[in-house]
């Protein structure tokens, strides 16, 4: 599962912050938030009417809506930028660009790039032809990237030049994307992709594409199991931009295109998708885009821009604590926090850092297109450590995962989501989608939450099998698989250190008469998986505890890791 934000705590701030944001008066709420018939919550916000126009496509709906900005994109580390009256331009050049390398509608595009300005281009650009966009980390390892691309039978991508080969040995033609903005278009390997980019600019599409049709598969570890694909449509990606980010620019009074927003967050995440490469581009808002975490770096970036908001992971808002405010980044308003839980003490901290900064939390998924909640403060009401407030349009309930009963504020129970932000279903696999989302249209989250008295969604555990490490979501199973596959281990079990950030931590039965060090299994799954998956521990056991129906028990191996502390 890749959720992009959630929290841990269910406290409230006990000192409210002078804040240098004010809400507008869009967001009056309505009060009937809960049903104790049906138990179902709703949105205090009021409905928003989405597009009808069942020909009516995500890229279609990011540029349809008028705005007075100037620049969309700048590359932080160059300067180089690219203007709004640029942008669509470009992306019209892709589509027409790719349409005449063969690549048509339904067909599978590969995204695998850190961020950079040409990432929304290359985006927008496939989906406008009506083809799909498989987005994927940089740093996976060639046996990862094996696996999707056979998974989502993907015929094209984009890449960096150092993992070009890679791609083709696999039989996949790859355009070589620049790194450095400032590229020389003369050079041979990025020609291709100069040409993509500064081609027919009046392209007008063949095929007609409908909010119905698939737009994205973004492999996520769903709320239980090994990775899949979630199927997002163009209907789904418009639910992330108007439920998500139109929707919440609009709470405040500040007009979004004198916003710069610092893009750390990576866009191969859905997080990072929404915002930077669709969401924020509707609202004429400016995206410093960053290609790699640095925390000097980001300081630096701020002030040059200017930058405004920054949505961020707990560690880059760790970061921030850490260096403190010391008379820089005055421009900052607003920092956001996802992907994974922050603590208490950090927000605390964070507040005291920078007390006319708002800061909001919030929780979704992939699987939600990225809506669910978000944080909302007011000159009178601060609720920094909850995930906020229901989106416009979503449902959801809170419910008893041992009785099944409905649950009202206050009570604690799993999450479950319905809406039209809810994915299509998990890429050929009709058993996980009929157990994630069930007849009546309600995403099982695997979340443990609740409501308070307001509203205001807390989440007080996470999915136990999942683990996160610095943002990232990492599926124990997947390296169960690889540890699997070593000839000297007989079992193997994969859990989080939550007391050394999360770390995954194997454990291992050996075969009889076989021998292996620990550094040996770490080396050994080191080579097969992205850098933030490796194993970091690994603890040698007589056997895994497992449930009779086969279950891997992992309090308990939690409870072995930590009583040998």
């Amino acid at each position: 599962m890749a959720t992009f934000s959630k929290t841990q705590s269910d406290y409230s701030s006990s000192s409210p912050k002078t804040s240098n944001f004010e809400p507008s008066h869009n967001q009056s709420m309505a009060h009937n938030w809960y049903s104790d018939e049906s138990g179902v919550y709703s949105s205090r916000h009021p409905r928003i009417t989405l597009p009808s126009d069942p020909f009516y496509d995500v890229v279609s709906c990011v540029f349809s809506h008028k705005h007075n900005g100037k620049t969309a994109l700048i590359d932080a580390e160059t300067g180089v930028s690219i203007s709004y009256t640029e942008l669509q331009p470009l992306v019209k050049s892709m589509a027409s660009g790719l349409h005449h390398l063969g690549v048509s509608k339904g067909d599978v595009v590969l995204i695998l790039l850190p961020n950079s300005i040409y990432y929304p281009i290359v985006f927008l650009g496939v989906l406008y032809l009506g083809a799909v966009v498989t987005p994927m980390n940089p740093l996976s390892s060639f046996s990862e990237i094996k696996k999707q691309t056979l998974g989502s039978h993907v015929s094209f991508a984009f890449t960096l030049h150092d993992r070009a080969n890679e791609l083709n040995s696999l039989g996949i033609p790859s355009i070589r994307v620049p790194e450095n903005a400032k590229f020389d278009s003369n050079q041979v390997r990025f020609a291709p992709f100069y040409k993509l980019i500064s081609g027919d600019y009046d392209f007008v599409r063949l095929s007609t594409v409908s909010q119905d049709d698939t737009a994205a598969i973004l492999y996520s570890s769903g709320t239980t199991g090994a990775s899949k694909g979630v199927v997002l449509s163009h209907r789904n990606l418009i639910c992330g931009v108007e439920l998500f980010i139109r929707f919440e620019a609009s709470q405040y009074s500040y007009p979004s295109d004198e916003n710069v927003y610092l893009a750390v967050v990576p866009m191969f995440h859905i997080y990072g998708l929404t915002l930077f490469a669709m969401g924020i581009l509707s609202l004429g808002t400016t995206i410093v885009v960053v290609r790699k975490f640095n925390p000097n770096e980001m300081v630096d970036f701020i002030d040059r821009y200017g930058v405004t908001h920054l949505p961020g992971v707990p560690p880059l808002v760790t970061a921030l604590t850490k260096m403190g405010s010391g008379g820089r980044m005055k421009s900052l308003k607003q920092v956001s926090c996802g992907a994974a839980p922050l603590s208490t003490k950090i927000i605390e901290e964070f507040l005291q850092c920078f007390p006319r900064v708002d800061f909001i939390q919030g929780y979704g998924m992939s699987e939600s297109t990225a809506v669910g909640t978000r944080g909302f403060n007011t000159l009178d009401v601060h609720n920094y450590t909850s995930a906020g407030l229901l989106a416009p349009n979503m449902e959801a309930k809170v419910v008893d995962w041992v009785t099944g009963s409905y649950l009202p504020p206050g009570k604690t129970g799993e999450l479950w989501l319905r809406g039209p932000a809810i994915m299509k279903e998990y890429l050929n696999n009709v058993e996980a989608t009929s157990l994630t989302i069930d007849k009546d249209g309600w995403l099982h989250t695997g979340d443990i939450v609740y409501f308070d008295k307001d509203g205001y969604l807390h989440i007080v555990d996470r999915v136990k099998e999942i683990i996160k490490y610095k943002g990232f979501q990492i599926a124990p199973a997947d390296l169960e698989d690889v540890l699997a596959s070593h000839p000297a281990i007989l079992d193997a079990a994969v859990t989080g250190d939550e007391k050394a950030g999360e770390v995954p931590v194997a454990f291992v039965v050996m075969r009889p008469g076989a021998e292996v060090s620990e550094s040996g299994i770490i080396d050994f799954v080191a080579k097969q998986v992205a850098p933030y998956k490796k194993v970091r521990r690994v603890m040698f056991t007589n056997a895994i505890p497992r449930s009779a129906a086969g279950k891997i028990l992992r309090r308990q191996l939690k409870e072995k890791l930590y009583s040998r502390l």
